[in-house]
């Protein structure tokens, strides 16, 4: 699940929220925790705050720790999840996130 929430800074900032009720294992949540990252990084999302909560549990301890299976997983519900955010900065003059922020007074 993504919370997103429009910020004054000039790039975005993550927030991950791995419970210990959805994912038991301390390798499966730094592994949840560094995918996201990795992909937070590469995205190139515009200036917003994000955070990354998971709503459903992942694994339990019967099984390995992380699979490829689950890498793969999150890669692709976080790419789709960060590629909707970045397609709502749209051209300047409409309407939606804004894209730069506009100049401060008195510049050229």
């Amino acid at each position: 699940m993504l919370y997103t929430r429009l910020n004054q800074l000039p790039h975005a900032r993550l927030g991950v929220v791995v419970a210990k009720r959805f994912a038991p294992r301390a390798v499966t949540r730094n592994t949840i925790k560094r995918v996201t990252r990795e992909l937070f990084r590469t995205t190139g999302l515009p200036p917003i705050d994000c955070v990354v909560r998971l709503a459903k549990p992942v694994n339990s301890k019967d099984g390995p720790a992380t699979t490829a299976k689950l890498k793969a997983a999150l890669r692709v519900e976080l790419t789709r999840l960060f590629a909707a955010q970045a397609k709502l900065v749209v051209a300047p003059g409409k309407p939606g996130l804004p894209s730069t922020p506009p100049p401060p007074p008195g510049s050229p």
